[in-house]
């Protein structure tokens, strides 16, 4: 009597209907090392269920965008008979979301009212392709807002007389900028945090993956609150900068309404600001300009006054 069939064994037709996929991929993946070779049991070519697991990692990987280069690289870093459910938990926690704002839809229609009711067909595909907007399958009317705060900004820069063109321009020099910061955190972090986990064959265990997703949690606002208060900083600098070269000061001319730009020392600012506050300077500057002016205004009607006194009196 024959041996009863092995439980969970696959010809390759079976696992590629059992995995969703087809045999063309199969033996591709075989070819590139990432699926492990069948065994051999006589003529046949017999897959396990390892097999099957294999394949839902690869496909789960792709349809996260990783390569099938970078795949290979994964699975022969962290598979060494201890699975991939550390890492895949670490790929979550790396791959969830960086805020906590949330994705909103917004129609042609309410796109064109909040940028001032003129269709502009040239400005939405530009926001398409920085990915401010996202097109939806089959609405060609409704749009993927993945962050509303962003398009929120972008209308109230136009609101201000900002064109759409100029918007796009800084926010592609921004976003260059910003893509820059976020690389160096994660070129600082990797090298004294996460390099152990990366480096040390030792620390590629289910528990040390899990360790650190613990420490990318911890971590990922720290990015976010670097950059808020590093960008608080330099806008108070700059903004201060500013205004000690573009300080605009009321002067009296025949026409009330006219003003001048008056540079100042920066002696002078840095005093009237320990005085007054940086938040002063401009209205203190002001108003002690116009009472020097007042002031030598009633000594010229004061000196003329005394000086016919004088000659009145004089013998």
């Amino acid at each position: 009597m024959p041996d009863p069939p092995a439980q969970n064994a696959y010809r390759i037709e079976d696992l590629a209907h059992r995995t969703h996929t087809t045999v063309r991929t199969i033996r591709a993946y075989q070819d590139r090392g990432l699926l492990p070779r069948p065994e051999r049991r006589g003529r046949a070519n017999v897959y396990s269920e390892a097999h099957v697991t294999r394949l839902h990692q690869i496909a789960h990987l792709l349809d996260r965008g990783y390569t099938l280069a970078s795949i290979k690289e994964l699975l022969e870093a962290w598979d060494t008979g201890r699975g991939l459910g550390g890492v895949l938990g670490l790929v979550n926690e790396v791959e969830g979301p960086w805020t906590d704002e949330r994705p909103d839809r917004v129609t042609r229609t309410e796109l064109d009212v909040r940028f001032g009711g003129t269709p502009d067909d040239d400005a939405v595909a530009e926001a398409v392709e920085l990915g401010v907007l996202e097109r939806i399958d089959g609405d060609p009317d409704t749009f993927l807002v993945p962050s509303p705060q962003e398009l929120s900004v972008a209308v109230e820069l136009h609101a201000a007389g900002v064109p759409l063109s100029a918007i796009s321009g800084h926010l592609r020099e921004l976003r260059g900028q910003v893509e820059h910061i976020a690389a160096r955190f994660l070129e600082f972090t990797t090298e004294y945090v996460f390099a152990r986990y990366l480096d040390d064959p030792g620390h590629r265990t289910d528990a040390h993956a899990a360790e650190a997703a613990s420490l990318v949690r911890r971590l990922r606002p720290l990015a976010q609150q670097t950059v808020e208060a590093e960008l608080a900083r330099a806008m108070r600098t700059l903004a201060t900068r500013h205004l000690r070269t573009h300080l605009i000061t009321e002067m009296p001319t025949a026409e009330p309404s006219a003003t001048r730009s008056v540079p100042l020392p920066a002696e002078t600012i840095s005093a009237v600001e320990r005085l007054v506050g940086p938040g002063h300077v401009s209205e203190f500057i002001a108003l002690a300009a116009e009472r020097e002016v007042r002031a030598r205004a009633l000594d010229r009607l004061t000196t003329g006054s005394f000086g016919d006194n004088d000659l009145r009196e004089s013998p």
